[in-house]
C-alpha cells in the first residue's frame, strides 16, 4: 500500500519509487503504454492514482521540446464574432492534439506585439493574429523565429504570411448592391473603429468606391450594442431622410435595430436596416436581421487546419479564402421590387 506524500502535488520520482521501477518506465506508461508490460502497468498506473499524479504539462514540455499549444492574438472578448471563431479554432486544434491560449490585444500594435512576445516565451508553436496590418516589432519577430503564424480575417494572397478569411472587399460590395437593388439612396453606414483595424478600414473604402448615385454618411462607434443604438438615434435625429442603415457588424445592427423599435420606427417599411457578420442570433431578433455571412466559425476550423499541419507537418499553407454570403432576412425583404 502506498502513503501520501503530505500535501506536496506528487511527481515522477515519488511514482517510480512507491512502484518499484525507473522514472523512464513511468513516462512509458504515460506516454506509450502498449510496449510496457501488463503487470508493471497495472502496477504503476495503480500507484499513480493512490498518489493522485498528474503530469506536469511544463514537464513534458521540457522532456519533448513540445508545448502543443498556440496563441491566439484578437482584438476583444467583447464581440460576439470571436465567440463563433473561437469555438472553431479551439474544437479543430484539440482535434489535432493541439490546445490554444487567447490573449487580447484592444487592436493595439504595441499590446499585440508585447503578448505575442509573451506567448512565444512560455513556447507557443503557432501563433493567430487578426489582419494584415501590423507592428514591424511583431513582422521582425515571426520573421527572425520562423514561428508558424497567419493571419484570419482577411483573404489577401499577397501578404507575406498565410491568410485565412473573407475578402473585406468583397462584402462591402454585396451589402450595397442589395440596398441598391431594394432601392435605397440615402444611406448611414455605422462602423466600428477604424484606427489600427484594417478590415474596417477596407470595407469603408470599398462602400465609398461602389457608391455611385448613393448618398453615403459614416458614423463611427464602438462595437456594442449600445454603442450601435446611440449612433441610431444620432442619425434618426440628424434630419436627414434615411432609407437603410447598413451597419459593419451585426452587434452595431441590433442596437441599431432597438433603437429604430424604441422610436416606432417601421423595419423595412420606414426604414431598411442590414448587419455583416450574420451572427446567429440574428436570424432570431425581431423583425429577423438581413446580414453578409463572414462564415467566422468555418473560419476558425480552418485556421486551425492549417496551422495544425504547419507545425506538425512543416508545410507552409496556402492562403484560404472563405466566400461571403447574402442571407436576405425580414429587415430588408419588404423593400424587395417587384
Amino acid at each position: 500500500m502506498t502513503t501520501r506524500i503530505g500535501k506536496r502535488r506528487a511527481n515522477l520520482r515519488d511514482v517510480a519509487k512507491a512502484s518499484g521501477v525507473s522514472v523512464a518506465t513511468v513516462s512509458r506508461v504515460l506516454n506509450s503504454p502498449s510496449v510496457v508490460s501488463e503487470k508493471t502497468l497495472t502496477r504503476v498506473q495503480r500507484v499513480i492514482e493512490e498518489l493522485r499524479f498528474t503530469p506536469s504539462a511544463a514537464a513534458r514540455a521540457i522532456n519533448s521540446g513540445r508545448s502543443r499549444f498556440v496563441g491566439a492574438l484578437i482584438p476583444t472578448l467583447d464581440n460576439a464574432i470571436f465567440a463563433g471563431f473561437l469555438e472553431g479554432l479551439e474544437s479543430q486544434l484539440a482535434a489535432s492534439g493541439l490546445s490554444l491560449i487567447v490573449a487580447t490585444t484592444n487592436d493595439d500594435p504595441e499590446i499585440e506585439f508585447a503578448k505575442a512576445q509573451e506567448l512565444l516565451n512560455i513556447g507557443a508553436e503557432g501563433l493567430i493574429i487578426s489582419g494584415i496590418s501590423h507592428s514591424q516589432s511583431l513582422e521582425k519577430m515571426v520573421e527572425r523565429t520562423q514561428l508558424p503564424t497567419i493571419a484570419i480575417s482577411y483573404f489577401d494572397p499577397q501578404y507575406h504570411l498565410p491568410t485565412v478569411g473573407y475578402d473585406n472587399r468583397a462584402s462591402a460590395r454585396i451589402a450595397i448592391e442589395h440596398l441598391r437593388s431594394i432601392g435605397c439612396q440615402r444611406i448611414a453606414v455605422i462602423h466600428g473603429p477604424t484606427l489600427n483595424n484594417d478590415r474596417t478600414r477596407t470595407r469603408v473604402d470599398e462602400l465609398h468606391r461602389n457608391a455611385g448615385s448613393i448618398a453615403l454618411e459614416y458614423f463611427e462607434a464602438d462595437i456594442s450594442v449600445q454603442s450601435g443604438a446611440a449612433k441610431a438615434k444620432t442619425i434618426l435625429a440628424s434630419g436627414t431622410r434615411w432609407d437603410a442603415i447598413l451597419c459593419l457588424s451585426d452587434v452595431l445592427a441590433t442596437g441599431a435595430l432597438f433603437e429604430l423599435l424604441r422610436q416606432n420606427i417601421r423595419i423595412p417599411e420606414d426604414m431598411a436596416l442590414m448587419g455583416m457578420e450574420d451572427l446567429p442570433s440574428s436570424a432570431s431578433t425581431y423583425p429577423r436581421l438581413t446580414s453578409v455571412d463572414l462564415q467566422v466559425r468555418e473560419m476558425g476550423i480552418a485556421a486551425a487546419s492549417a496551422l495544425a499541419n504547419w507545425i506538425e507537418h512543416h508545410e507552409r499553407p496556402e492562403s484560404v479564402k472563405l466566400e461571403a454570403r447574402l442571407n436576405i432576412r425580414q429587415t430588408t425583404a419588404l423593400r424587395l421590387k417587384d
